[in-house]
């Protein structure tokens, strides 16, 4: 059904699976990281967030990580960015795409960045400005579009709008990101015939959580829509700090396996993917059955 179609898929084990790890891992063993998943022929790689070190110390490297890694030409490089200051950090380090993070539901905002909806907003509109200005991408998530952890469901109608509201700020691209996991296959037409009555199907992406199991199911409900990419970490990093226990993001090796026997083509070296994932596992202590690619 798919055959010959392509899929683009957004790494984002180096920022969003490691900053959520309980392991340290050092400076050098996340550039060898990095530098493994562009020989697996990642496409996008989120290499690191320019975040405060007193709130995220996983992340407080960004600048040498980015320093130390070798930049293949086909591979896009990014960070995650709160605000100008952060922004400003990533021009230093030579980042030419950046992604700010919103939320679908009132109190994750706060509780999550210390801001409103509307306060955020405001903010990524300075930083989307600055940042088109100098001629750098920005990418937008907009996290719990498909639940809150505080505040139970959230309306489709609202991802729909806020998706729209970013893609007016300047972002090329809206990953509707399930931040807890709770999503089933059954939810993915309800929040996607919202959101692309508004948006473009090409300008938006999809960030599941495997917390439940069902983060592969949700992407083959994706795809008849028109949906073509995706984010993935790779070895399942990351967790969900609020199913503690539970599995992380959806694995990259997993996404990538389910993806050619459909056959999507991905650019994407399965063995290379899998020796990237077994590295930074070990380099985490995380061993086991739970080593996915």
């Amino acid at each position: 059904m798919y055959r010959g179609e392509r899929v683009t898929v957004v790494e984002v084990g180096p920022r969003d699976g490691l900053q959520n790890e309980k392991g340290t891992i050092s400076t050098a063993d996340k550039i060898a990281f990095v530098d493994a998943l562009s020989g697996a022929g990642l496409p996008v790689i989120e290499v690191s967030a320019f975040v405060s070190p007193k709130w995220v110390p996983q992340m407080a490297d960004a600048e040498q990580v980015f320093d130390g890694i070798t930049r293949a030409a086909a591979t896009r490089y990014t960070a995650l960015v709160p605000n100008l200051a952060g922004l400003e950090r990533a021009q230093k380090a030579h980042v030419g795409e950046v992604a700010i993070f919103a939320a679908a539901s009132e109190t994750f905002s706060r509780k999550n960045i210390n801001q409103s909806i509307e306060e955020s907003l405001a903010t990524y509109q300075q930083v989307c400005e600055r940042a088109l200005t100098a001629g750098m991408k920005v990418r937008g998530y907009l996290s719990t579009a498909f639940g809150c952890p505080y505040e139970g469901a959230v309306s489709a109608a609202t991802v729909a709008t806020l998706s729209e509201r970013l893609i007016e700020l300047g972002v090329f691209e809206v990953a509707v990101s399930d931040t807890i996991g709770i999503a089933q296959p059954s939810d993915v037409p309800r929040v996607l015939d919202a959101v692309l009555a508004r948006v473009p199907a090409d300008r938006i992406a999809l960030h599941f959580h495997d917390t439940r199991g069902r983060a592969l199911a949700n992407v083959e409900a994706a795809l008849p829509f028109g949906i073509r990419t995706f984010d993935a970490s790779a070895g399942g990093l990351g967790g969900c700090p609020y199913a503690p226990g539970a599995p992380g993001n959806l694995a990259t090796g997993d996404l990538i396996g389910l993806l050619h026997v459909l056959g999507v083509e991905t650019g994407v070296s399965l063995d290379a993917l899998t020796k990237a994932s077994t590295f930074v596992r070990s380099r985490l202590g995380l061993l086991g059955p739970s080593s996915r690619s």
